[in-house]
């Protein structure tokens, strides 16, 4: 049976780059039931990582406002497809690039990164490796500046670039990776714009998650882009997102389970989103046959054939207008959350009722 097996149903699901609520079903899938099973714990592990990674990533972008932000996280990843994933993630989101080059590669997402300590440390001499590194690298210097003393490293930036000019070579960026990154921006950007180095960005790096990037922004940093690993591949905060993959239907028949805790609704159901001068303004899950109005989930397979559901490119920009559309209260990086409207329909609370008076389960 396995060996002629092949997937034949029909997928649903939010188009990448859509922002979803609690509550809210992501994809829906109609098939026999050996099918649906047999795809559940891959399908869930693609998807589950990639909503907490995007999500992570969409928040950065929120709080970055308007600096470049980019993926260094490969080496934190939990393993190199997750590696993979959460770079086409947070480039969805947003981010500018990353310093995964094996994603570059697969998903069209330029390639951004600078240079390493231990290059340097190589080195006998610091200001040697910086001028090494920009001979073998001349069209893309971003020297690493705090490997001994931050703004030692700046002066010496500033020093060599006199020599590396006369060679035709520009100093594009320094990276900042420690310390208090605010502080050592300042004292860099003053140390560079002294030496004629106006044009030269500054890039911080260094367990950076939205938290810390709001603040250096907040503080007026004069921080130009960030590099964002560990907390953002790992979903440090948030590490897992309580989801679920359960019958609803089966012949016909709506289903649904009544665990304590784990109860969920019945049926096939579609999402209908309210806008208000441009702005999201509330959901409402209803059953599929309840959907006058077109819903967010729209098929992405047909009798086991994948649709022409887009680019990558074309989600990240469904995922710009997605963040640009969420209440000005849910855009907030700190302070009280605001609670966004989920209303789930009368007929499916209907649904639910009939489905535990079949069972036999008390109200």
């Amino acid at each position: 049976w396995l060996r002629d097996f092949r997937f034949s149903g029909d997928v649903y699901a939010l188009p990448e780059g859509t922002v979803f609520f609690a509550n809210e079903p992501v994809f829906r899938v109609v098939a026999p039931i050996a099918e649906a099973q047999y795809v559940e714990s891959r399908l869930i592990a693609i998807v589950h990582l990639q909503i907490l990674a995007a999500s992570k990533a969409a928040r950065l972008v929120l709080a970055a406002e308007g600096r470049n932000l980019v993926d260094f996280g490969m080496r934190r990843a939990h393993g190199f497809e997750a590696g993979l994933e959460v770079a086409r993630a947070a480039w969805l989101a947003g981010f500018q690039g990353t310093s995964n080059v094996a994603a570059g590669y697969r998903y069209g997402i330029p390639m951004s990164g600078t240079m390493a300590h231990s290059f340097i440390q190589a080195h006998t001499d610091e200001e040697r490796a910086f001028f090494e590194f920009a001979e073998s690298n001349p069209d893309n210097v971003t020297l690493l500046i705090d490997t001994y003393d931050t703004e030692r490293g700046a002066r010496r930036v500033v020093e060599l670039a006199r020599r590396l000019h006369e060679r035709g070579i520009v100093v594009r960026a320094v990276r900042l990776d420690s310390g208090d990154l605010a502080e050592h921006a300042r004292k860099v950007r003053a140390i560079l714009d002294a030496g004629g180095l106006t044009d030269t960005r500054i890039v911080a790096s260094g367990n950076l998650d939205e938290y810390s990037v709001h603040e250096l922004v907040a503080a007026r940093a004069p921080i130009d882009s960030f590099g964002v690993g560990t907390r953002m591949t790992t979903s440090a905060d948030a590490p897992y997102l309580d989801c679920a993959y359960k019958i609803q239907e089966y012949d016909g028949r709506a289903l649904r389970k009544h665990s304590e805790g784990k109860a969920t609704w019945p049926g096939r159901k579609q999402v209908l989103r309210r806008y208000e001068d441009g702005r999201m303004a509330g959901d409402r899950v209803v059953l599929e046959e309840e959907a006058s109005d077109e819903g967010l989930l729209s098929p992405v397979m047909k009798g086991g054939k994948r649709l022409d559901i887009g680019t990558l490119a074309d989600a990240r920009e469904r995922c710009r207008q997605s963040l640009t559309a969420l209440p000005e209260g849910l855009r907030r990086i700190t302070g009280e959350a605001e609670e966004y409207p989920v209303e789930i329909s009368e007929r499916i609370r209907r649904l639910a009722e009939a489905c535990d008076e079949r069972e036999g389960v008390a109200g």
